[in-house]
């Protein structure tokens, strides 16, 4: 068996405001493989954000190690980090985090251009990944004309355009309707079930049941665990 496509070990992420250092992840192993959802519960400030920010490369750990298909992310000068990104990596921020003077196209296809695609070429599968948000018919619109939700899905699509191998989602559904949320989870579904891995952040059990596993951080620590397929709703009652 192939090794995960996301691999982190002992990894620790500490702050320091004066004399107090807050934890907020405390030795994390996290092995995710290709084909393989996995969901992150906890309560607010358990350190789920953090640790797809590290996961992402878009913050770097205390201590300890992450790895993107055997890249050691530790290794890697800025550069580096950011093609690797660019390249395998689709991030969805809770803020949504488009360019505001591109349009909806524009903004999807834009990780592809910096990958040096063609504008055809990237403009065209912008399209298809939009269509599968159902948004193809707001490809010529910019954000400010997009609904909240609509723009979730359009950052959504532009996290799973091409061919990405991790995909990290920071409570993707949070901006979305019930309806719309399972049809861009079905979406992201659809993707790992095509080869891709993922990590999805959430505070709903019922889209934390998407997932092939999840697990459940407690002031920055992994305290439990779902099997394979198992109900997360337990996790949600576990004592302090």
């Amino acid at each position: 068996m192939s090794g995960p496509v996301l691999r982190l070990r002992a990894v620790e992420r500490t702050y320091q405001a004066g004399d107090v250092t807050f934890h907020a992840l405390a030795g994390v192993d996290l092995d995710v493989r290709a084909g393989e959802l996995v969901a992150v519960m906890g309560p607010s400030g358990s350190g789920k954000s953090t640790l797809l920010a590290i996961a992402g490369g878009l913050d770097t750990p205390t201590s300890g190690s992450i790895e993107v298909e055997g890249v050691d992310l530790g290794g890697l000068d800025e550069t580096a980090v950011a093609h690797l990104r660019r390249d395998r990596i689709g991030y969805v921020f809770q803020d949504y985090n488009l360019v505001t003077d591109l349009t909806a196209a524009e903004n999807v296809a834009l990780p592809l251009e910096l990958a040096g695609g063609g504008g055809r070429a990237a403009r065209r599968a912008a399209v298809v990944a939009l269509d599968e948000v159902g948004l193809a018919d707001a490809a010529d619109r910019f954000p400010d004309q997009l609904s909240g939700g609509q723009q979730q899905r359009v950052a959504i699509a532009r996290a799973l355009v091409g061919e990405r191998r991790l995909v990290l989602a920071d409570e993707p559904t949070g901006a979305l309707d019930s309806q719309t949320s399972m049809a861009v989870l079905t979406v992201l579904r659809a993707r790992i079930d095509a080869g891709a891995s993922g990590v999805l952040v959430t505070h709903e059990a019922r889209y934390a049941g998407w997932a092939d596993r999840t697990i459940f951080l407690r002031d920055g620590r992994l305290v439990d665990a779902t099997s394979e397929r198992d109900d997360p709703q337990h996790l949600l009652s576990q004592p302090s």
